[in-house]
């Protein structure tokens, strides 16, 4: 796979206060990307650098192949960025914004527009000032997928949507993958970047922690295992990688390490397994177990 956006050893000091240290990230085409961490941890910081906004202290960033920051305007030709707290001009209105959006990129679907207008639920004939934070976010999403572009920056866009509205989302941003274009998102809603990210990188203070697909991920921390037996378990809570036992009427729930998972299975066998239900650890447990003893 070609790489999109390849971002190599990035730090970026303000002062004495060190805002990102080494951060690296591989964006492949066709590949929806999570970036996640708290507020202050430096996703926007990375997003803007990556975007030629700020200048990076020292490593870099390439997107199709090009600098940042010596490139930007030939790299914003063909990507499209959604921020979590857009502004628009009061006094147009929805649908010149989208229309003035399209036409920077000489590239617009006027069919795909008037679909993505009608999927959002989006009067374009409102004043901008008049609309929420909700229906600003639909103005540059609209504007966003109505346009060709190849890779998409989506820094928490969904700030303020319902649920329905993230179904659309969701939607389209698989649409693009589909594509074969590239998406980096970052997004606080962890069920969201869990249904749809090919990759995760977890970031905190400033480092990125963490990387890897959900199957990746998941083998740094327990499993959650129900199990209901024919004979009273005795002994289990005494094997290695066995966490939070609570015995019940028929069996037991507890957590239990990957790494000694094969152990525990066949250990289980002997007490005669009559309903054994196990649970993988979901984006937010994961985010949790790195986030439980800092407030990022």
């Amino acid at each position: 796979m070609s790489a999109i956006l390849e971002v190599c050893k990035l730090t970026k000091k303000y002062g004495k206060f060190q805002a990102l240290k080494g951060v690296d990230l591989t964006v492949n085409a066709g590949e929806i990307y999570g970036f996640i961490g708290p507020n202050g941890a430096g996703k926007t910081t990375t997003i803007r650098t990556i975007l030629g906004i700020i200048k990076a202290s020292s490593g870099e960033a390439k997107v199709f192949g090009k600098d940042a920051w010596k490139e930007a305007v030939e790299i914003h030709k063909r990507i499209a960025y959604v921020p979590g707290d857009v502004n628009l001009w009061s006094g147009l209105t929805g649908g010149e914004v989208i229309d003035f959006f399209v036409r920077l990129r000489k590239s617009g679907n006027k069919s795909r527009k008037e679909e993505l207008i009608k999927s959002f639920d989006l009067d374009p004939t409102k004043k901008c000032r008049t609309y929420s934070k909700g229906n600003r976010q639909k103005v540059a999403l609209i504007a966003a997928f109505s346009s060709d572009a190849d890779f998409y920056i989506l820094d928490e866009p969904t700030s303020g949507f319902d649920p329905l509205m993230e179904r659309i989302f969701q939607e389209c941003v698989e649409e693009v993958k589909k594509e074969g274009k590239a998406v980096l998102l970052s997004s606080h809603i962890l069920q969201e970047v869990e249904r749809l990210c090919d990759k995760v990188s977890i970031i905190k203070d400033g480092q990125v922690i963490e990387t890897g697909t959900m199957t990746d991920l998941r083998h740094l921390t327990r499993t959650s295992i129900h199990v209901e037996t024919k004979r009273s378990l005795e002994g289990l809570e005494k094997m290695p990688g066995i966490h939070d036992m609570r015995i019940t009427s028929k069996g037991a729930v507890f957590a239990v390490e990957t790494k000694a998972m094969n152990d525990v299975l066949r250990m289980l066998t002997d007490f005669g397994v009559a309903k054994l239900e196990c649970s993988p650890p979901t984006l937010e447990e994961l985010f949790m177990s790195h986030y439980k003893d800092s407030r990022g």
